[in-house]
């Protein structure tokens, strides 16, 4: 993220956790009606998205309704919902909303273009927001992604052969670039 965006130059004070509870129904059920219009409405025109599953940050309305549409594909089943209250950080320029997300992969994963696993996953994260006009300006998200992926198969499980050979592999990678 953009240094001024850490410091929270641009970005508008919140009005109460009230305000962030009521935001937060609507952009949950708008991710779970998986209507990329919807969770697009809740954004600014050039929102800047952090999400682990994205390799570089999503810019503008555009591209976050292009990830939820991606999302859809790969998890048609995925919902979200909320295990804890959202909290305001102190200058009251940060909204902290924790998550719980569940799906199951029956559709490609792309990109990079992975194969559905038929696999299901349960996680928690948090979303940091900022606000600009009432809309999310600013947005990162916070969640194991190795964990997910070894739920869905797609990474391998602690401690098993595979996790060694790659360890090994790594390691000889490294050697050979020194």
């Amino acid at each position: 993220m953009e240094a001024a965006t850490k410091l929270g130059i641009g970005a508008e004070r919140i009005e109460s956790i009230e305000w962030v509870r009521e935001f937060s129904k609507g952009y949950i059920a708008a991710w779970n009606s998986l209507d990329p219009a919807a969770v697009a409405a809740h954004v600014t025109e050039d929102v800047i998205w952090e999400d682990p599953a994205l390799p570089e940050a999503a810019r503008g309305r555009d591209e976050v309704a292009a990830f939820v549409r991606t999302s859809a594909t790969a998890f048609p089943d995925l919902r979200f919902n909320e295990p804890g209250e959202p909290a305001i950080s102190d200058d009251d320029l940060v909204a902290y909303v924790p998550w719980r997300m569940a799906g199951t992969n029956t559709g490609p994963i792309d990109p990079p273009g992975l194969a559905p696993t038929k696999r299901s996953f349960a996680i928690e994260g948090v979303d940091l927001w900022q606000f600009r006009d009432g809309l999310i300006w600013r947005y990162r998200a916070y969640y194991d992604f190795t964990a997910m992926g070894r739920q869905l198969g797609l990474a391998p499980p602690r401690g098993g052969f595979a996790e060694r050979a790659m360890v090994r592999m790594q390691r000889l990678g490294a050697k050979l670039r020194r």
